[in-house]
């Protein structure tokens, strides 16, 4: 009988098993016996001179087996942190040196400043409060733009006026042109507001040493195991495979998860020296002071429009914060990642971005889901707005005249857009959206003394991450088949999703495959989780695994039945003789039983192709103008993610990173004192979450575009929400704001923000 497609089939996930059972693996889940805890002590400073480090009472304290400082670790030869982003700046990257531990100076609010290991958890934190520090504060800056300004205090001696990078692209002289002979110019300043990925399980860490092999064992939290044992080896100033890098289940990740941290390297280093495994575990708190945080952009943004409501040109300047140090591929979330995707969805002709990286005394930044894609659709969408009010054209009319038709597109920005439908995706949305009934609904509340808004934005998600991938087909000896895979899951349901695949292209039950991925001695290279990559390269390298499996399974078939090649035909996981009246065969298990490891394969994808997940999106707020207090009422998504392998998976991850693209707009914010410098949303009390509360029901609908750039024509779906979300919620909120002459606000619009807009009004 054969057995039913598993692709396009809403399956539920095969891990949710475990973990509603509470069998999860998780780093903090893992027994090491006789392991030691280590507790990081970090620095309440925002910016200070280290004059003295006092550490005889912590090592006398019971239970203390060590305490390492940055002299310390000047002993164990240890190198900076890296940052390996590579970005064509107009000059050079200014990369400063980032130690594990402060060397002289302390930079933001939570640099570390010295390990402290002990037998307990409790041993270790009483220790650490035992060092004495003898700090001189210095003048600091938290804020991007003022970071630039003359007068602001130096964080580094190697970057004058604490500029990190200047990188441009697009074409200038084309922009200025187009910009002289409009009809129309729209020009806005937009904050784009520093947020923090908040995983549900913070980061943690257990680091074992190995002395009779000279290695390590790391058991982390993290996203992409091979790239952070290569950064690692870089530290520590060994070669690659000294280092098993492992990741059981992680708990969320959203990109802050991808990086090696300090922590990573204290508890390595203390575990070498020590002989005994080291354990570190973050609190929520350390989360927000030591984990990267993201965006925290200011942008000066402009947009040309000729006398028909057409584009002519996009431009826009940008201060990108980038904290104290520059992290493993900080740099890119503001210059390489917004470039593929600036200008959205729309035909512009001509588009020039310019981009100031600046050092400041906050905690770095790095890749938070989307990484600069969310960035500059924010910039257009607010743009095209604002260009709808001012013009007259109706906001949906606007972009319809506007958009993309013809394909494949090369965008101004070098990108060539091979597919799509995204008219039919805007009037889809309108549709289901119910924007003709929207004037009832604003009567009714304008009835109730509620302010109603709707806003529409459209969405352009570049999706490929690294390019190229590594899977490996192996059978094993019970009888299931092992599917290896250099990317990884963080929760997105890789357990279900590959394998439904491997059993549709081998005509095996779903059951029979297991996933093996995040550890560097069973999968032999892979570029992990990062820019919704996966199932666009982790799954053309597994089909691509597949093929050679095939290709040699088939020979062996052949010779086993004694039959040429082209003899055979392959169904339901078994190879037969053509038009064979006895009907012989052999199975594929049959096969991999007969000669164990002569059809596994394994393969290195080059795919280095970019997918265009895209999509319209519709929301509606109620505003109550007495408290300022901003309801979303409505939320309707039309999206394109090529051909959906589990629809119910997909449509659970857009409605995630929906989520948290609402929580940037609506809530979430990390912000510093602009006086002391001193971060005040340090714990989930200051820090605004979205709850089920603050959200309706996600309408999400997904249209099936495939492409052809990969063979599963696949589109990736981890980023999309938080890509679209956040102009859709600010467009519905100016929308409410619009009849009292509110024309422009910065996310997130919290009720005292939306207040005083309100009543400035007055």
């Amino acid at each position: 009988m054969t057995p039913p497609m598993q692709r396009g089939l809403s399956r539920r996930r095969v891990e949710d098993d475990r973990f509603l059972r509470g069998l999860g693996h998780f780093v903090e889940d893992i027994d090491v016996p006789g392991a030691l805890h280590g507790v990081m002590l970090r620095s309440p400073h925002v910016h200070a001179r280290i004059l003295a480090i006092d550490t005889a009472a912590a090592r006398a304290m019971p239970g203390a087996h060590a305490v390492l400082t940055a002299a310390e670790l000047r002993a164990e030869g240890l190198h900076p942190l890296p940052c390996v982003a590579k970005v064509a700046t107009l000059g050079p990257l200014i990369i400063p040196p980032r130690p594990a531990l402060a060397e002289g100076l302390v930079r933001h609010v939570g640099d570390p400043v010295a390990f402290v290991v002990a037998e307990t958890p409790a041993q270790a934190r009483d220790a650490a409060e035992a060092i004495a520090v003898d700090y001189e504060t210095l003048p600091a800056v938290t804020d991007g733009a003022a970071a630039l300004r003359p007068d602001a205090p130096r964080i580094w001696d190697e970057a004058p006026g604490n500029l990190a990078f200047r990188f441009q692209k697009g074409d200038a002289a084309a922009v200025e042109a187009a910009f002289a002979r409009a009809a129309t110019i729209v020009a806005l300043d937009l904050v784009n507001n520093r947020v923090t990925a908040a995983p549900i399980e913070p980061r943690a860490a257990v680091a074992t040493w190995d002395a009779g092999t000279q290695s390590f064992l790391l058991e982390v939290t993290g996203q992409g195991v091979h790239g952070m044992r290569d950064q690692l080896a870089t530290v520590f100033g060994i070669a690659p495979d000294r280092s098993r890098v492992v990741a059981p289940d992680v708990g969320g990740g959203f990109g802050a998860k991808n990086f090696i941290f300090p922590d990573y390297v204290l508890a390595m280093a203390a575990a070498r020296r020590l002989g005994r495994p080291v354990r570190w575990v973050s609190e929520r708190t350390e989360d927000f002071l030591s984990t990267v945080h993201g965006r925290d952009n200011r942008t000066h943004a402009a947009l040309a429009l000729d006398a028909d409501g057409r584009f002519l040109a996009l431009r826009a300047e940008t201060v990108a914060n980038m904290g104290a140090y520059l992290s493993g591929s900080g740099p890119g979330s503001s210059t390489n990642s917004p470039g593929t995707a600036m200008g959205g969805l729309y035909d512009i002709p001509a588009v020039f971005m310019d981009v100031r990286g600046a050092f400041t005394n906050t905690v770095p930044i790095d890749a938070y889901r989307g990484a600069g894609k969310p960035e500059a659709n924010y910039i257009i969408e607010r743009l095209v707005d604002l260009a709808a009010r001012r013009t007259g054209i109706d906001a949906v009319e606007l972009r319809r005249r506007n958009l993309i038709a013809t394909f494949p597109h090369r965008t101004a920005m070098g990108m060539t857009i091979d597919c799509g439908a995204f008219r039919a995706n805007l009037d889809r949305a309108a549709a289901a959206a119910d924007i003709a009934g929207f004037a009832q609904r604003r009567a009714a509340s304008r009835a109730r003394g509620m302010l109603r808004g709707l806003g529409i934005a459209c969405f352009l998600e570049t999706s490929r991450g690294a390019p190229g991938e590594w899977a490996a087909v192996r059978f094993q000896a019970d009888g299931r088949v092992a599917l290896a895979l250099g990317t990884q899951s963080n929760g997105q349901g890789h357990e279900t999703s590959f394998p439904q695949v491997a059993a549709d292209l081998l005509g095996l039950p779903i059951d029979a495959f297991r996933l093996v991925q995040a550890d560097t001695r069973e999968v032999a290279r892979g570029h992990g989780h990062g820019g919704a990559r996966s199932l666009h390269m982790g799954g053309e390298a597994m089909v691509r695994a597949i093929d050679a499996v095939l290709d040699k399974a088939r020979a062996l078939a052949a010779q086993l039945l004694q039959a040429p090649e082209a003899a055979l035909s392959f169904a339901d996981g078994r190879f037969s003789l053509r038009d064979d009246p006895a009907g012989r065969g052999v199975g594929l298990l049959d096969l991999a039983r007969e000669a164990p490891g002569a059809i596994d394969a394994a393969v290195d994808s080059d795919l280095d192709l970019v997918t265009f997940p895209n999509g319209c999106q519709v929301a509606e707020v109620e505003i109550d103008p007495e408290t300022g207090l901003v309801r979303l009422d409505r939320y309707t998504a039309v999206d394109d993610y090529g051909r959906l392998v589990n629809p119910m998976l997909t449509i659970g991850q857009v409605q995630g990173g929906l989520a948290q693209g609402i929580g940037q707009a609506m809530l979430e914010e990390i912000a510093y004192d602009p006086e002391s410098g001193q971060l005040l949303t340090a714990s989930l009390m200051d820090y605004c979450l979205p709850r089920a509360e603050d959200l309706p029901p996600l309408d999400v609908t997904c249209v099936e575009v495939p492409t052809a750039s990969n063979r599963l024509g696949v589109k990736g779906s981890g980023q999309a929400g938080c890509i679209g979300a956040p102009q859709t919620v600010m467009h519905a909120v100016l929308d409410a704001l619009a009849p009292l002459g509110i024309e422009t606000l910065d996310m997130p619009v919290t009720p005292n923000k939306v207040w005083a807009a309100i009543h400035r009004r007055a």
